[in-house]
């Protein structure tokens, strides 16, 4: 049994980023798995990773699910042309995890998602994701799915309805759970 940890969101509740993300989560958590998400609404209570209002209680659900996990799975929307600032302070947490056995996320396979409403942010934030990953000793996935989604692309119920979108977060997943039961 393995567990799946999802990270990402908006500031926007079920937005196409959390939607996203619980695609892929779902397709990496197997039969017996965990998926445990923090969504947009979880990171944007937390404060500035060592800031005013910070305490070593801060985030402690989420660091403690990163440090036991099996496979990670990050998303962001693109903003601007990188990442979201809630989700870069949410990362920046895992460096409480700099004196563990496994520091950071060394070995640990990661799949990364950007949702964006152009291609030119999407792929320059998944660049960033991907050099954020490699800093913190993480294997991204082969795949990352750098994705241009408007609001035909899910339904009212949070239902992907684009086949190739759905495909893509389908194969982040897919291969986070192949690295993760490959090695154990």
């Amino acid at each position: 049994m393995g567990l799946i940890v999802g990270i990402g969101g908006t500031t926007r509740p079920d937005s196409a980023t959390e939607r996203a993300l619980r695609i892929a989560c779902d397709s990496a958590a197997g039969d017996g798995d965990t998926c445990h998400m923090f969504d947009g609404a979880y990171l944007t209570g937390l404060p500035f990773y060592r800031g005013p209002g910070w305490s070593e209680d801060s985030a402690s659900e989420m660091v403690e699910a990163i440090r036991n996990c099996d496979g990670l799975i990050i998303a962001s929307p693109g903003y601007h042309g990188t990442i979201s600032g809630v989700l870069k302070n949410a990362l920046d947490y895992i460096e409480e995890l700099a004196s563990d056995d496994r520091v950071y996320l060394h070995d640990l396979p990661v799949g990364l998602v950007v949702t964006a409403h152009g291609y030119q942010a999407a792929t320059s934030a998944m660049i960033t994701l991907r050099t954020i990953v490699h800093a913190l000793r993480g294997w991204p996935t082969p795949f990352g799915a750098a994705l241009k989604v408007d609001a035909d692309s899910f339904d009212e119920a949070g239902a992907c309805i684009d086949p190739v979108i759905h495909e893509q977060l389908e194969m982040v997943g897919s291969q986070v759970r192949r690295v993760f039961t490959r090695d154990n």
